[in-house]
């Protein structure tokens, strides 16, 4: 369980996709993997994530998940990690059975405490632009420094330095990669998110 933290911690962007079209979704993490993301968040149909999950250079988890069932699915689709869009507590004990990773998300400090009691060891603050930006995760961190926390929602690359500047583990970026471009253009929009967060390191 803790490999995956690990390499989230040490490659610091996770790519997300949400698409309910199968093929598109395994053309866009095709793109992605060419670009150099390693580590995907899909929230689409499970085909899809099987299809995905087959590339040994890439860590996929299935985002979206609410319910037990939805996580089990996640789990035989060789998904290698969960993610949750809200704090869904029910979740916690079934990630531990199946030795699992999860993250929660939380939007408020009490929310982000809560799971860090319940030994999530990421926790996905969404959505952090409305949330704002990376003054908010720098004053959540500043009472509670021990969060391990990954900001989503409409992150922009350029914005990348000043979230993990103020704490983040990683970030997660969507269709601020994907949405309205090409096969090629998402590739090379990839690289460039890579290539960002590797000269931060």
């Amino acid at each position: 369980m803790t490999n995956v933290i690990k390499e989230i911690k040490e490659n610091k962007l996770i790519g997300i996709i949400r698409e309910t079209n199968e093929d598109k979704a395994v053309e866009i993490a095709n793109a992605y993997i060419e670009g150099g993301i390693k580590i995907i968040e899909m929230t689409a149909p499970i085909d899809a994530i099987k299809t995905v999950a087959k590339n040994d250079n890439v860590i996929v988890a299935r985002g979206g998940i609410i319910t037990r069932e939805q996580a089990i699915d996640a789990i035989k689709s060789n998904a290698k990690f969960l993610v949750s869009p809200i704090l869904q507590m029910n979740l916690v004990k079934l990630s531990s059975a199946f030795k699992t990773p999860l993250i929660l998300t939380a939007t408020t400090p009490n929310e982000a405490y809560q799971a860090w009691k319940a030994r999530v060891p990421l926790i996905k603050i969404y959505p952090i632009k409305d949330l704002g930006g990376a003054n908010y995760i720098e004053e959540l961190l500043r009472p509670m420094n021990f969060l391990n926390v990954m900001p989503t929602g409409s992150i922009k690359k350029e914005d990348i330095k000043s979230y993990l500047d103020a704490g983040a583990m990683a970030v997660g970026l969507g269709r601020e990669l994907y949405l309205n471009k090409t096969y090629e253009e998402i590739k090379e929009v990839a690289k460039e998110t890579v290539e960002i967060v590797k000269n931060l390191k």
